[in-house]
């Protein structure tokens, strides 16, 4: 069947002039997204009101949250990184919520390009409200990398989720050195956070928000010793959110001893088939392991594990 004739311009697209080479067109969105504009004075300020005036309150009603260790905080200024595991889409609202003021609006958030700057509307949305900013989760990227620590040498606190992803099953997964990188680039501090209960409130896959309790835990300063492999410090980053995870499920003392002895219960949790992490992560009190009686006031897994 003959085709009907193209309209012409300016009906339809110009056609390019032959034996010209075609420019390749400018990435806009994903890694490439510009964000500056989220970073300035009068956006910088409606975010404020946005997020002492809806978000807060909002965190309030839904999650209640729990603030342990905000006197770690003390006495640490701009810039500093806030690494923390990763349940839930609402662990970003929740943490920004739990930042002394003084942090909290000169704070942006590393966020996945290829989720929330695949679109439009989506990085307009998610660097306006959040002051997102896009990283690569999988890999660390050159752009993101230059990006992120650009901020922070121009005194922007960034919070950053080390394992790239929500959780799939409600524990930890491993982390990548994204924050390790950035402070010994930059000498910026990282701040452990543990998130528990986000899960309850948000599942992955859920499309409704439930009113759950939240606690969030903030641990001591940590930063890169002399000489110390980018790797090594992102290995203690990982034990250090381990051991607020174990301080929310049982208190500071017993948590301070098993860290001490090296025994701290893995965030990554049971090497076991996936129904039983399941069933060991579904547990009263969202999930958290309680300790045996006894001397030891060492955390177990249920019998038969």
């Amino acid at each position: 069947m003959r085709r009907p004739p193209r309209p012409p311009f300016p009906l339809s697209a110009p056609e390019w002039p032959g034996g010209i080479p075609q420019p390749v067109p400018k990435e806009r969105l994903g890694v490439a997204y510009d964000t500056a504009w989220a970073r300035r004075e009068p956006v910088r300020a409606l975010r404020a009101l946005f997020l002492d005036g809806v978000t807060r309150p909002l965190v309030g009603v839904v999650a209640t949250p729990t603030i342990s260790g905000a006197d770690r905080l003390d006495g640490l200024e701009a810039p500093i990184v806030f690494a923390a595991n990763h349940q839930s889409h609402v662990d970003t609202p929740v943490v920004l919520s739990c930042l002394p003021e003084r942090l909290r609006h000169r704070t942006v958030v590393g966020a996945g390009a290829d989720y929330f700057f695949d679109r439009q509307w989506k990085a307009v949305l998610w660097a306006g409200l959040l002051g997102a900013v896009p990283i690569e989760r999988n890999k660390v990227g050159r752009r993101s990398a230059e990006l992120t620590r650009q901020l922070l040498e121009d005194g922007w606190n960034l919070v950053i989720f080390p394992e790239g992803g929500r959780t799939p099953d409600g524990w930890g997964q491993p982390f990548k050195g994204g924050a390790a990188y950035l402070s010994a680039r930059t000498g910026a501090p990282v701040v452990p956070v543990h998130l528990d209960g986000t899960r309850a409130v948000l599942a992955r896959h859920e499309k409704r928000v439930h009113r759950s309790p939240v606690r969030v835990t903030f641990g001591t300063a940590l930063r890169p010793h002399e000489g110390e492999d980018p790797r090594h410090f992102n290995t203690r980053l990982q034990a250090a959110v381990a051991a607020l995870a174990d301080e929310a499920a049982t208190d500071w003392w017993s948590a301070r001893r098993r860290a001490a002895a090296g025994e701290t219960p893995p965030l990554t949790g049971p090497e076991l088939p996936a129904w039983r992490r399941a069933w060991e992560v579904s547990r009263p009190a969202t999930g958290r392991r309680e300790p045996t009686s006894g001397a030891s006031d060492t955390p177990r897994w249920p019998k038969g594990f």
